[in-house]
C-alpha cells in the first residue's frame, strides 16, 4: 500500500511546482521552513539528516544532527549513504539498456533466460513484469529482517541472489503475471541475476560501465560483500530495547540488486538528471521507464503507480517521478518533475526499520519543501 509518508515525500517535489502553462517559474525553496523541518537533531528516533533541492527555481541544501553519536561530528552534505531501494532505478536502467541492445526481449519469459530459477508450476513470467512489479513473484521471506537483534547478529552474513530469491519461491505465485502490481524485492534481485547472466559480467561491473562511468558518478558504487561506508558518512543506528547500537557496518547482499548501492546526494541528483535527459536510454526505452501499467494494486489500494523503474504520483495536477529507499539506519529518496524543474534528494538516519521504510521526519521535509 502506498504510505502517507511516501505520498508526502513526493509532495515535497510536486506541491512546489505549477503547470508550465500557469506560471513561467517555480517558487524558490523556503529556507526557513526547510531549516526548521530538519532542526532539533539528533533525537532517539533520528540521528541525522541532509536535504538537497536543485532545479531552475533555485537551490537549497541543509544538514542537521550528528554523523557520529560518539564524537558528535556533524552530518556532511557530501556524505555517503546507503540508498536502499533507489537501487531499483539503476537495475531497471541496466535491463532496459540490454533490451535496447536487443540482448534481452522484455516480452520473453524469465524462465527463458534463467531456466532453473522459478518453480516448474509457475506460469511464464515476462521480463518486463520484473521491472514494474507485476510479476506476481512472492516477497522475499527471511525471518528476522525487521528484528534488530537478528539484524545485528547476521550483519556480516553473505547471501547469494539465488538464496535470497529461493526464500520467496517456497510460496505459490501471488497472481498471474501482468494482472496486478505488488512491490517486491524478489523481482529486482531476479532482474540483477538476469543482467549478470546475459552480460557475463558482475552487477558491479555493469553499473560502472553502463551508468556511473558514463555519468561521471564517482561516489556511487555497488559494495558486493564490503560492509563499510567510505568517509565521509553518517553512521547508522538501530534501536535495540531503547539503546542505540551502531549498525553502520553491514553486508548488503540480501537486498543486492534491489537495494545495495551506496551514493551521495550530489551523485543521486546527477543520476536522475542524466537519466531524465536521455543520457542512458533512447526514446523507446525512456518511454517504458515512465510507463505505468493499467492494472490495480494487488492489495486493492488503488491503481498501479510504479512504472518500469520509477514511482509515479500526481499531486495538484503535477506528475512527479522518483523512488524512496531504506536500509537499516538509512532512509533516502530522490524525486523530480519530468522536466527537472524541481529535484529533491534526502537522506536521514532513522533508528527503527519499518515496513514502509520512511521515518516521520520525511513528513516534515516534505511539508517544508511544499511550502
Amino acid at each position: 500500500m502506498k504510505s502517507a509518508v511516501v505520498a508526502l515525500a513526493v509532495a515535497a517535489v510536486a506541491a512546489t511546482a505549477m503547470p508550465a502553462a500557469a506560471a513561467p517559474a517555480l517558487p524558490p525553496p523556503n529556507d526557513a521552513a526547510l531549516t526548521a523541518a530538519i532542526a532539533g537533531l539528533p533525537t532517539h528516533e533520528t540521528t541525522g539528516a541532509l536535504v538537497r533541492i536543485t532545479g531552475s527555481a533555485g537551490e537549497w541544501s541543509g544538514t542537521s544532527g550528528v554523523a557520529d553519536l560518539r564524537t558528535g561530528a556533524a552530518v556532511r552534505p557530501d556524505g555517503h549513504f546507503r540508498i536502499g531501494s533507489v537501487t531499483k532505478v539503476y537495475t531497471a536502467v541496466l535491463v532496459l539498456q540490454l533490451a535496447q541492445e536487443r540482448r534481452i526481449d522484455l516480452d520473453q519469459s524469465v524462465q527463458h533466460y534463467l531456466p532453473d530459477l522459478l518453480p516448474v508450476d509457475y506460469p511464464p513470467v515476462p521480463v518486463y513484469t520484473l521491472l514494474d512489479h507485476t510479476s506476481g513473484l512472492p516477497s522475499v521471506d527471511i525471518p528476522g529482517l525487521y528484528d534488530p537483534r537478528w539484524i545485528l547478529e547476521h550483519r556480516f552474513d553473505h547471501w547469494s541472489p539465488r538464496q535470497v530469491v529461493d526464500t520467496a519461491l517456497r510460496h505459490p505465485i501471488d497472481f498471474p503475471p501482468g494482472t496486478a502490481q505488488k512491490y517486491t524485492n524478489t523481482s529486482y534481485v531476479t532482474a540483477g541475476m538476469l543482467v549478470e547472466k546475459v552480460t557475463g559480467r558482475s552487477y558491479a561491473r555493469n553499473l560502472r560501465d553502463r551508468i556511473t562511468g558514463p555519468l561521471g558518478l564517482r561516489q556511487t558504487y555497488y559494495p558486493n560483500d564490503d560492509p563499510c561506508l567510505p568517509a565521509p558518512a553518517a553512521r547508522g543506528y538501530l534501536d535495540v530495547d531503547g539503546e542505540l547500537v551502531d549498525a553502520t557496518l553491514m553486508n548488503q547482499s540480501i537486498p543486492g540488486a534491489a537495494g545495495a548501492i551506496v551514493a551521495t546526494a550530489e551523485d543521486l541528483d546527477r543520476f536522475v538528471t542524466g537519466l531524465f535527459r536521455g543520457r542512458l536510454l533512447g526514446d523507446e526505452m525512456t518511454t517504458r521507464l515512465f510507463a505505468v501499467p493499467d492494472v490495480p494494486m494487488f492489495d486493492g489500494s488503488g491503481p498501479a503507480y510504479y512504472s518500469q523503474g520509477l514511482m509515479k504520483l500526481t499531486v495538484n495536477g503535477i506528475t512527479v517521478w522518483g523512488k524512496t529507499g531504506s536500509r537499516h539506519g538509512y532512509a533516502s529518496g530522490v524525486f523530480a518533475t519530468r522536466d527537472l524543474a524541481r529535484k529533491l534528494v534526502y537522506s536521514v538516519n532513522p533508528t527503527v526499520k519499518s515496513q514502509d521504510g520512511q521515518p516521520l521526519i520525511v513528513q516534515r521535509i516534505a511539508a517544508a519543501a511544499a511550502g
